[in-house]
């Protein structure tokens, strides 16, 4: 079981935020071999949904108001740590970015930039495709509406 906070970028511990940066280093430039600028300005504006187990960052997403990053709102970096992969932490920490952008954004509609592999997870969560497939940093993306 993990804890979840939404907080904003003022309100993350040092730790935190140094945890959570770490996090998105390990799996998405490491592990899926992607070399791109991760710390791109943006986590000052975004809210950040932070999943912890232990005081330890092991789930995170941050999302963004439409106009923000996108038209739509958004979320982005969703990322849980690779040894607490299958225990659910992806769908809980999306459910709670999802109920985030109601509560803090008032916004029904938000997009995803899913990674091609990740079709049926975000799916399932209720977002669809629009539009064709693309490359983003190398990875097959494509992008995904949910509205509620």
């Amino acid at each position: 079981m993990i804890k979840i906070a939404v907080k904003t970028f003022d309100e993350l511990t040092n730790k935190e935020l140094y945890d959570l940066l770490r996090l998105r280093s390990e799996v998405f430039v490491l592990e899926q071999d992607c070399i791109y600028e991760d710390i791109d300005g943006k986590d000052q504006m975004a809210l950040h949904v932070v999943g912890t187990k232990k005081g330890e960052v092991v789930a995170y997403t941050r999302i963004f108001k439409s106009g923000d990053y996108t038209d739509e709102a958004s979320i982005g970096r969703v990322v849980v740590k690779r040894d607490q992969r299958k225990l659910g932490y992806g769908k809980d920490i999306m459910k709670n970015a999802i109920h985030a952008v109601h509560e803090h954004f008032n916004e029904r509609v938000i997009h995803v930039s899913a990674q091609m592999y990740l079709e049926r997870f975000y799916h399932d969560l209720g977002f669809n495709q629009v539009g064709d497939g693309y490359l983003e940093d190398g990875i097959p993306h494509i992008g995904m509406i949910r509205k509620s």
